[in-house]
């Protein structure tokens, strides 16, 4: 497993507030100096590279701090949760290089303590059981600037309230009739507070108690349960939850013999451009069957970066360059595209690929060698080399040629050479045109590289003879817009990105044939691809493209 940390120690990076505050909190001897964190995803979606940025946190304050993180399904919502979802999130967490060990939980296996907990609430006065329907709340409940008024069902004695809480769980009563609320202050400027649901009647069924319960406990009465019962030191989340951090506190602070409470400290998610970090949104490209899967590496899933050829070194590189913030912000694709630019150009092998072939001829073919050695990898010496077969036919990329060239154009045109990458030089000395005019070939004279000629160009080419023929799935943005889903008035699909796949038959050198799926390549002058994690078979490679070699983000970072 890739280690996390990478070969950056942890105090040479950038500190942040929250990482100030975890080690504040450890000097001062806070929990006894334990750090324990929790990723708690809700298993109703895969997960997105927002989530990636607080595994991230999560995972790496336990590590620096050496501390622990759990991994917790906060499965309260039956409804809409599943094992798939489940599997496919430790999948992900493992990939991105964490490892929980062995703290790791599910919301269900609490729902016997959360029940009795609430019992406990009734007892004490503190919670009651309502018959309001949900329509009759909101006018009860108010609004921020007018305090709510008390439910006819909140002074309820407690053997009322505790017969009714133990007929709800009993199933008596129809979906949604009753619920339990906490009794707190219906005059409260934080509008949380006013009397909030704990428990609702819902017969769903359940992948783990299947239907042992009906009534299932509200995320924000279960959540800070669960903290408090797995000892948790510093709950981190996104800024959304910032408002219900005092139900989170009145919760655990109703709970008798426990440690200090857990510290909820909120950070800024991540808005990355171009996309849409909803899970409803993205489930909704998946049914509606706009994009291929979860998995469709157009997704910023982390399933579909991964099936795109994205390395978890630069998702977790990506995560420390943007920080950790209070402030919302709009971070711009073309730095996380920097990112595994630089990560895939460490380790990425190098070929050579021709997408959209132009076939040149070779006149003097008596003087060719019968292959040329390339580099693997410039950047690994240890990646060694390789030997490309070499002929009187080659495969150029048709826009290497131009018979009236622009000004400066400094690739093939009539008379002019140029270098070709690893063999030499190549003089165009005719063109070859169909009976419309346009050029299906062109014929050249080769030179060593030893010959004295004077190019201001290279470029790529493959051998006609026993070129490797291969699928190239050329994957773009998925939308043509930096914020698809903030447009007032518009859907956010109305501005889906035609481009954002087309498909070609490359030409390839003879070396891609046995591409193993999953592993990445440099196509040289072209970009990085990765031979399809899915459908991509030696002998019938498939490659999806990773990302560009032009890198807007590192151009602009220098000016």
């Amino acid at each position: 497993m890739n280690d996390p940390r990478d070969s950056e120690a942890a105090h040479d990076r950038p500190s942040h507030f929250i990482r100030d505050i975890i080690a504040a909190d450890q000097q001062a001897g806070k929990n006894g100096g334990a750090v324990v964190t929790r990723f708690p995803p809700e298993p109703n979606g895969y997960l997105h590279i927002g989530h990636a940025k607080a595994i991230c946190l999560d995972f790496g304050m336990a590590r620096e701090f050496g501390g622990r993180c759990h991994l917790r399904m906060d499965d309260t919502n039956p409804a809409k949760e599943s094992m798939e979802y489940v599997e496919s999130i430790k999948t992900d967490v493992r990939w991105l290089g964490w490892d929980w060990g062995d703290h790791f939980f599910f919301s269900a296996h609490y729902f016997e303590r959360m029940y009795a907990v609430a019992c406990d609430l009734i007892k004490r006065g503190k919670a009651y059981v309502c018959e309001l329907t949900q329509e009759q709340w909101k006018d009860y409940r108010g609004v921020p600037t007018r305090p709510g008024k008390e439910s006819p069902f909140r002074n309820r004695s407690v053997e009322e309230n505790l017969d009714l809480f133990a007929r709800m769980r009993a199933g008596e009563f129809p979906d949604g009739s009753l619920c339990l609320r906490a009794k707190i202050d219906m005059a409260a400027p934080n509008i949380h507070l006013r009397d909030p649901v704990l428990y609702r009647i819902m017969r769903e069924h359940h992948y783990l108690t299947g239907n042992e319960w009906c009534i299932y406990p509200m995320y924000d009465y279960a959540h800070p349960l669960e903290d408090a019962f797995e000892g948790i030191t510093h709950s981190l989340c996104t800024l959304e939850f910032e408002v219900h951090r005092p139900l989170y506190d009145w919760v655990v602070d109703q709970l008798e013999n426990f440690p200090a409470r857990p510290r909820q400290i909120e950070f800024a998610r991540l808005n990355l451009s171009y996309t849409v970090m909803s899970k409803r949104k993205l489930l909704e490209l998946v049914q509606k069957k706009l994009v291929s899967g979860w998995d469709d590496p157009r997704m910023p899933t982390i399933s579909g970066l991964r099936r795109r050829g994205v390395p978890p070194e630069a998702i977790r590189a990506f995560c420390e360059e943007i920080g950790i913030t209070k402030y919302e912000s709009l971070t711009d694709v073309a730095l996380l595209e920097h990112c595994i630019r630089n990560a895939l150009n460490k380790t990425a092998l190098r070929r050579m690929a021709v997408l959209d072939p132009l076939l040149v001829t070779i006149e003097n073919a008596e003087a060719l060698p019968a292959d040329i050695e390339a580099v693997n990898n410039p950047e690994d010496p240890a990646a060694g080399s390789r030997r490309i077969p070499f002929g009187s036919q080659l495969y150029i990329e048709r826009d290497d040629f131009a018979e009236t060239p622009p000004p400066k154009y400094f690739r093939l045109s009539p008379g002019k050479s140029v270098r070709i990458r690893y063999a030499g030089f190549l003089t165009c000395t005719g063109v070859q045109k169909d009976d419309a005019g346009a050029v299906t070939g062109i014929i050249c004279r080769w030179d060593p590289p030893t010959a004295e000629l004077k190019v201001k160009g290279t470029i790529h080419w493959v051998p006609a003879h026993g070129a490797q023929m291969l699928e190239a799935r050329l994957y773009d943005r998925l939308f043509t817009i930096e914020q698809p889903d903030s447009q007032e008035g518009r859907e956010f699909t109305e501005f889906l990105n035609p481009d954002s796949l087309k498909t070609v038959t490359a030409h390839a050198e003879p070396a891609l044939a046995e591409a193993k799926p999953g592993e990445a390549f440099q196509f040289e002058r072209i970009a990085y691809f990765v031979a399809d994690s899915l459908d991509s078979k030696p002998g019938r490679p498939v490659f999806n493209r990773t990302v560009t070699l032009k890198d807007a983000w590192a151009k602009a970072s220098k000016k």
